[in-house]
């Protein structure tokens, strides 16, 4: 019996896609080719294309340009298409347009990671912008039967190159939607946050995918990846230990690695690698989407759109959707929950059914109504509605001051205590760790994990309001602003905000947090839920570009962005702060003396006491942009 069951599960899944109604339609409806494109200085890129066979009508152009591959690779092996919801695209009969970006695996040329926008080319200069520019001529003049209207859109870095083509102003490209575009890898997004270097995500990025190998020409293998000795995240990377050490296992030939450590401050090199420079004088609409639960790129969402609405003053689409989603979940068809937060409905489906798809349509088919569609939809955790508005942040927003006070309170009405103070012991050799349990790939739940193993440590300070007696609910930038002094020359300052949901929260009563199976649930009352954190690396509390030491002893401010946050506290729960100077190893740890991070040794990390200064003179607070739903 068990040899004819294990035939049978082999089997199965072939005989499945075999007959799967979706797959047989596209390989009726549609061929494949490859062809490889000419860019104006003679480099070559790898190009996938599917194009309906019907000729009866003309076809709009879906592009997306990629450093992760346009594989399967040969014209006899097609993209699972029928697995996900761009199926629509192709039962819509667009012709699907997938590039292998210069200097990436079948394409030719040399890749240069964020590679800087030059809007003066001149000749035969190229850039990503240019680069889409020379692609859509050659699709418009080659592939038969196309209608001339060409959309871009891509997730993360592809994200990015969508950002790119917009800026290339190419009269056929009359709509993109960049999606959790990586944006700027110095203050925001993937690899640093407010200067702090996110060690996992480089680290296991460039080196452990090996992305960051070189490219020795058009290739269809994957890159080697690399070994790592434990599979236990936050042993592997302490007992590494200083950054040095990881250059050491990445070895010379991950180019972009070794940048990024020779420009530990924001300098021009960074600044020039900033896509928002790219959001000038934008021609087609534009769809910005990204994720309130997204580990990598939450940052670049929400201020691309924030830096386009500034450059293009009048534009009729420049529009923002924001879910409550991890980095991409928005284009699965599961769309009801992260890690025990649920969200009472499928908010992946209804975006790509009302959002996504009629906007594609409407600018490249002219088919349907794009009106209901706001200039910013943003879902609220919390109480688990949409909300349309004119304008984000929306004009109803009030700040509002939240106080850090002592004995661990936090309150609306101002401090007191006349020398009022927190403090708390930094200890690089033991860390604060992101997440409570063991992983090897940084996890996409611990941005809402539950924070009560955090507030039993000594090395986290914490504060929490009452129980609310009524709704607050927060829609724009949330800032941490803080007055501290260290026993240290530098440290680095995480802020979380956090839910507190009430200690008698029952799963019959409250379906919405959890699976409606107790058994299965994990224990919701009480839950610290993390609704978003932030980090800012000290040095930088004056300026990114000219870092500071501390001077010990000293009370100084430092005052950050914590991000933009569409959250609903609910009556009965509590609003919590956690202050902390380690993430570990989400973040690399601080040495907490003021010397060259990327470049000193192990023996170099030293213990701090951190204070939080709580008091009439010096008043630690977080400006809260609160919602008025009156």
């Amino acid at each position: 019996m068990k040899f004819f069951l294990i035939i049978f599960l082999f089997i199965a899944p072939i005989d499945i896609m075999a007959q799967d109604p979706d797959s047989a339609w596209i390989r009726k409806n549609y061929t494949k080719i490859e062809r490889y494109i000419p860019m104006r200085d003679g480099v070559r890129l790898f190009t996938s294309i599917y194009i309906p066979k019907d000729t009866l009508e003309e076809h709009p152009v879906l592009l997306t340009r990629t450093p992760y591959s346009c594989r399967p690779y040969g014209e006899q092996n097609w993209k699972d298409y029928w697995n996900s919801f761009r199926s629509i695209y192709l039962k819509e009969k667009y012709i699907l347009v997938t590039q292998d970006v210069r200097g990436k695996w079948m394409s030719e040329g040399e890749f240069r990671d964020v590679r800087p926008f030059n809007p003066d080319k001149k000749g035969r200069e190229t850039d990503e912008a240019g680069d889409s520019w020379d692609t859509i001529e050659w699709l418009l003049a080659n592939i038969p039967y196309n209608n001339g209207n060409v959309g871009v859109y891509g997730i993360s870095y592809p994200g990015f190159y969508s950002t790119m083509a917009a800026a290339s102003g190419h009269p056929a490209l009359k709509a993109v939607s960049p999606q959790a575009p990586v944006t700027n890898w110095f203050i925001g997004d993937d690899f640093h946050h407010h200067g702090a270097f996110f060690l996992m995500d480089a680290f296991a990025f460039y080196v452990g995918r090996g992305f960051g190998l070189p490219h020795r020409g058009p290739t269809d293998r994957e890159a080697p990846k690399f070994e790592y000795y434990s599979h236990d995240n936050y042993k592997f990377y302490l007992e590494t230990g200083a950054l040095r050490n990881f250059s050491d296992l990445a070895g010379d030939s991950v180019r972009f690695w070794n940048e990024m450590f020779e420009h530990p401050n924001y300098d021009d090199w960074w600044k020039v690698r900033d896509a928002r420079n790219a959001t000038h004088d934008l021609k087609p609409a534009i769809l910005w989407v990204g994720g309130e639960f997204d580990a990598e790129d939450h940052w670049g969402a929400w201020n691309s759109y924030l830096a386009a609405e500034t450059n293009n003053p009048g534009k009729d689409f420049n529009n923002l959707v924001m879910g409550p989603w991890w980095h991409g979940q928005w284009e699965t068809s599961e769309g009801t929950h992260l890690g025990n937060i649920f969200f009472g409905s499928n908010t992946s489906l209804w975006y790509q059914e009302n959002i996504e798809v009629p906007f594609f349509n409407y600018y490249l088919k002219g088919k349907g109504d794009i009106s209901h569609i706001a200039e910013a939809t943003v879902f609220f955790t919390g109480e688990n509605v949409w909300k349309e508005f004119d304008d984000w942040p929306p004009e109803e927003m009030n700040i509002k001051e939240l106080n850090l006070i002592k004995n661990g309170s936090l309150s609306w009405e101002q401090p007191v205590d006349p020398d009022g103070f927190t403090e708390y012991p930094s200890d690089p050799s033991h860390p604060v760790p992101y997440t409570e349990d063991v992983h090897f790939n940084r996890t996409r739940n611990y941005m809402v994990d539950d924070q009560r193993f955090a507030e039993r440590r000594p090395d986290v300070a914490t504060f929490k309001t009452d129980i609310l007696r009524e709704d607050v609910t927060i829609a724009g930038e949330v800032v941490a602003d803080l007055f501290t002094s260290i026993s240290t020359t530098d440290a680095d300052f995480v802020v979380k905000l956090i839910d507190v949901f009430p200690d008698s929260l029952s799963f019959s009563d409250v379906d919405i947090y959890s699976t409606s199976d107790p058994e299965f649930s994990y224990p919701m009352g009480g839950y610290e839920m993390l609704v978003h954190g932030e980090v800012m690396r000290g040095r930088y509390r004056n300026s990114y570009e000219y870092p500071e030491a501390f001077v010990p002893g000293k009370i100084e401010r430092v005052k950050f962005s914590i991000g933009n946050i569409a959250h609903t506290f609910k009556r009965g729960h509590r609003i919590m702060v956690q202050i902390q100077s380690s993430w570990f190893p989400l973040v690399d740890r601080n040495p907490q003396q003021f010397i060259d991070i990327y470049h000193c040794q192990d023996e170099d990390f030293i213990r701090a006491d951190i204070r939080i200064h709580h008091n009439r003179e010096f008043v630690s607070r977080i400006l809260i942009p609160v919602l008025d739903q009156r």
